[in-house]
């Protein structure tokens, strides 16, 4: 299975440990699932992580090392399509990621753009708990 996170997912999975989001990137890890990125998502992490809001709780070298092992084992997509299915550039970047490296699942807790547009190109945009529940079924609640 080839899932996109979104940035939102992937921060959340930093700041609280107990979390579904922190679940679904250390089954990512254990080789459960095949993350699917891009560079420009890459960028835009890297910016995310470095606010001053964020770097508080989000040492440099932690955020270093989340973007190296994306780059060394996530499929990084290229040649992203241009899209406008979101008002929000940043979430049709996701998008495009999402349709060029042929992904399964968008995972995203972007209540008021992404998770109303259901699916995409026959990629399904679920929230993170859907998402746990669809790659670890015995998580289900």
């Amino acid at each position: 299975m080839r899932i996109v996170l979104d940035t939102n997912v992937l921060v959340s999975a930093f700041l609280t440990k107990q979390g579904v989001p922190n679940l679904i990137v250390s089954a990512w890890e254990g080789g459960v699932f095949r993350l699917v990125t891009s560079e420009e998502q890459l960028a835009e992490l890297d910016r995310v992580l470095h606010y001053d809001k964020l770097s508080q709780r989000i040492s440099p070298e932690a955020a270093s090392h989340l973007l190296a092992r994306m780059r060394i084992s996530a499929h990084v997509a290229e040649n992203l399509p241009d899209v406008d299915y979101s008002q929000d550039p940043d979430d049709n970047l996701l998008l495009a990621t999402a349709i060029a490296g042929k992904a399964d699942l968008l995972v995203t807790g972007d209540q008021k753009h992404l998770l109303p547009l259901g699916s995409v190109e026959g990629i399904p945009i679920v929230s993170p708990r859907d998402a746990l529940n669809r790659i670890l079924p015995s998580t289900e609640t």
